[in-house]
């Protein structure tokens, strides 16, 4: 809903239902998989420089999980998008537009 000036625009300009909420869709599978990558970084540097400090035992890292996390942060945001990507794309330009911003 922060975006609704931008999807009036679009819609106004031309863009159709399945565009906008295509658009919205590719977003969000990109944040998650951009938020899985990150994540995934951040744990392995927390591992492998909190387990250097303890001398008995060695980190022990999975890198198949490593590597899955970017992939569970698309899918989980692929499954999630759908209800905002439609929402957003059902909005009629003209009632959009005039809601103040």
């Amino acid at each position: 809903m922060e975006r609704v000036g931008e999807i009036g625009l679009r819609r106004a300009l031309g863009a159709s239902r399945r565009r906008v909420g295509g658009q919205f869709l590719a977003e969000s599978t990109t944040i998650g998989f951009l938020g899985g990558i990150v994540g995934a970084v951040l744990g392995v540097l927390v591992v492998v420089l909190r387990g250097g400090h303890e001398a008995v035992v060695d980190p022990a890292l999975d890198f198949r999980l490593t590597l899955g996390a970017p992939m569970a942060g698309a899918v989980v945001d692929l499954l999630s998008g759908p209800f905002p990507s439609l929402r957003a794309a059902r909005m009629e330009p003209a009632d959009v537009l005039r809601q103040p911003s």
